[in-house]
């Protein structure tokens, strides 16, 4: 298990199962718990999954230290409240690095294309130095460190220089990182190669390797990995993670409509599975073209409907639609309470990107997903959940693609 294999970090046991029973994890800490060291990346589709980790080590006893630069700190507000009265979670905020291509203030990737992403993985490498000099001023430094993917390269060098384990945090399945990784199994584009140099291969070097998936789905993509990648078993498939129960948009951001009045209007429409929900996820704006093509389609499908609408595309919403369409939809501007809706009886479908944060949540919420892949792990999200599990159905296919809006509609009312 994932808890065991940080107490081997301390105790040299061999790990076994999955996340589960910790009841061996006592250290010889102030409190009893076996102490880590968590890093996240700062993106949304990162550090969320990686917090919803972070709760299931808290339940189990651990002791979590959890780094963040300044102004990414608010994406801790559900779990620091809800540990207030505990000692096991601390947070250790660093300034965030400067760099020559991200502008000052900016500390995260909302609003920046995913060409952004290695531009952000230099920066946090430059948290190096500081964290090495933090692990020699603790009395009782944490005994391993838990990192994102992403920052694996430099994570690896310093865990071995402070002769502690280091985990990754693999927010992609088992399904995607292969193709990455694997010669031969398709062709990748040079900027695609150089992230899976830079990030993918690096992970699959660390001690252990952890993966927001489930056996049932990804177990046999885990074999390969480890039979073809990797020189030990540990890696664990650990999902799907649960998002912690926020009782207000707090868990991303702001929104244009409080969770409460979102959760009120599906409660109001009474046919189970009547709703199509509408979203791209924290790193996808639309363009103008495309939001027109889904509002056409969604007035001329006559569904019902939750569209959520981040980055630049919340001032695309073509004029007067909102108004045509009241009491038929919602449109939610900024933060959507995803799991919630997609928790809801009311809602049927969802069309999605397929990242894989929405697609678990699609996934648990049981909903039918309606595929519209891309960029990055997308379309091999997408290969996986339509053609090898038959749990969604193609949609659209593309990033600057602008579907058939009669197309598209019979997708909505079929659905």
């Amino acid at each position: 298990m994932v808890t065991n294999a940080i107490m081997e970090a301390k105790t040299h046991m061999k790990p076994q199962g999955d996340i589960g029973n910790v009841q061996a994890a006592a250290g010889d800490l102030g409190n009893g718990a076996v102490h880590i060291l968590t890093i996240p990346f700062p993106a949304a589709g990162h550090i969320l999954p990686h917090i919803d980790f972070i709760h299931q080590l808290l339940l189990r006893g651990l002791k979590v230290t959890i780094l963040v630069t300044p102004k990414n700190l608010h994406f801790l507000n559900p779990i620091l409240s809800l540990y207030s009265s505990s000692n096991n979670v601390e947070t250790l905020v660093l300034p965030f690095p400067s760099h020559p291509s991200i502008p000052p203030g900016v500390e995260n990737m909302v609003g920046f294309p995913i060409s952004f992403g290695p531009i952000f993985m230099e920066a946090m490498a430059e948290l190096y130095n500081p964290l090495f000099q933090w692990f020699q001023t603790r009395p009782s430094p944490p005994v391993a460190i838990i990192s994102d993917m992403l920052l694996s390269s430099w994570v690896n060098t310093l865990s071995s220089n402070l002769n502690i384990h280091h985990l990754t945090f693999m927010v992609t399945n088992a399904n995607s990182t292969l193709p990455l990784v694997r010669k031969g199994m398709k062709k990748l584009s040079p900027s695609i190669e150089q992230f899976a140099k830079n990030a993918v291969v690096p992970s699959l070097k660390s001690w252990g390797i952890i993966f927001n998936t489930f056996l049932e789905l990804d177990g046999d993509k885990m074999e390969i990995i480890k039979e073809e990648f990797t020189e030990h078993d540990r890696l664990w498939a650990i999902g799907p993670l649960l998002p912690i129960k926020a009782t207000s948009n707090e868990r991303g951001g702001p929104s244009s409509i409080p969770r409460d009045e979102v959760i009120a209007w599906l409660d109001s429409c009474n046919r189970v599975n009547s709703v199509v929900f509408i979203g791209f996820g924290s790193q996808i704006s639309l363009t103008k073209l495309q939001m027109e093509a889904i509002a056409s389609a969604l007035e001329e499908s006559r569904v019902r409907f939750i569209w959520g609408i981040k980055g630049d595309s919340q001032n695309m919403v073509p004029l007067g639609f909102e108004d045509r369409l009241a009491g038929k939809g919602v449109v939610i501007k900024g933060w959507v309470p995803q799991q919630a809706i997609l928790d809801h009886q009311a809602v049927g479908s969802y069309l999605t990107h397929c990242g894989w944060n929405s697609a678990l949540e699609g996934l648990l919420g049981g909903a039918l997903l309606l595929a519209w892949p891309m960029q990055v792990d997308h379309f091999d999200n997408t290969n996986l959940l339509v053609d090898e599990l038959g749990v969604a159905i193609r949609a659209c296919e593309g990033l600057t693609t602008v579907p058939d809006p009669n197309k598209l509609a019979r997708v909505l009312s079929k659905s």
